[in-house]
């Protein structure tokens, strides 16, 4: 169980983490480690020290699991779904499919499931990204060349404190239950999720840079300010968004219409479509059948 935790955080670090990072290098400052740091630091001590609202709807909300057994099972499933749709050049969320894998291990396994929690929170993540695009038309407008570096640092630094209220928290939930809470848990998921997000770096920005649109710096920077504010707000109301979501959003938002590349946006709403029935279908069949 506690190896399916580590590779959860592993994974969400190369699929979450790379595409904050890359994000954050569309400016030359500042330098990666500095960035890798203030996000690994926000993932540890905003749980820690701040809020587990979210966390709480991924362990308690959703389905109460009395094992550990039907969550290894539903990870598994959420991992599975997220790399057969990269394979197939559909990258998605990771949060969208473990919402889901947690949703049909329960169902699995025979267990009460709040539907109408399940309901909340894809009503709450499918505006995310309608929020992150309303939200960066304005402020890319009101953005200017000579302050664009600390609305960056501004932005980034929201986008971290965001991440960690909300879709990070994904990761302590899966090692709550399946590890219990002991205190070197967060320093842990810290340095798992570092690693995975060195690796995810280049491999997770193609989509939300070239592909979607050509971004520029005040693209970039706008998608920041706008994802972070969408992603603190459904945290604000527990329930877990993407934040890779809300900053594809963000960034047609900011790029407007006529710079988006649609066929690679299309895709990207496919994608997002068939991550959570394709989840819960997956969850719940194995864990009938283990359980």
């Amino acid at each position: 169980m506690l190896t399916v935790a580590i590779v959860f955080a592993l994974v969400t670090g190369a699929n979450d983490g790379g595409a904050l990072l890359t994000n954050g290098l569309k400016l030359a400052v500042p330098r990666v480690w500095v960035l890798l740091t203030t996000l690994t630091v926000c993932v540890v001590a905003v749980p820690a020290f701040l809020t587990t609202a979210v966390a709480s709807t991924f362990t308690d909300r959703l389905v109460s699991f009395a094992s550990p057994v039907p969550v290894a099972v539903g990870v598994c499933s959420a991992l599975a779904v997220v790399l057969v749709l990269t394979r197939a050049g559909r990258p998605t969320s990771l949060t969208l499919a473990t919402v889901g894998g947690l949703t049909g291990a329960g169902i699995g396994a025979g267990l009460p499931v709040s539907y109408g929690w399940v309901g909340y929170v894809l009503a709450v993540g499918l505006a995310a990204p309608l929020a992150g695009g309303l939200l960066a038309a304005p402020v890319v407008r009101m953005l200017n060349l000579d302050g664009l570096r600390g609305a960056h640092v501004l932005g980034f630094l929201g986008q971290c404190l965001a991440y960690a209220a909300n879709d990070g928290q994904k990761m302590l939930a899966v090692f709550l239950i399946t590890a219990g809470s002991h205190l070197w848990v967060t320093p842990l998921i810290g340095l798992l999720f570092a690693i995975g997000a060195l690796y995810g770096l280049p491999r997770t920005g193609a989509l939300l840079g070239g592909r979607l649109l050509a971004v520029r710096p005040v693209h970039a920077v706008a998608a920041e300010v706008s994802s972070a504010g969408a992603v603190l707000g459904s945290a604000a109301l527990g329930a877990p968004v993407s934040m890779t979501q809300s900053m594809a959003g963000g960034l047609i938002g900011a790029g407007g219409a006529g710079r988006v590349r649609w066929e690679a946006a299309s895709r990207l709403v496919l994608a997002w479509m068939l991550t959570l029935p394709g989840a819960v279908a997956l969850a719940a069949v194995l864990t009938w059948s283990v359980t």
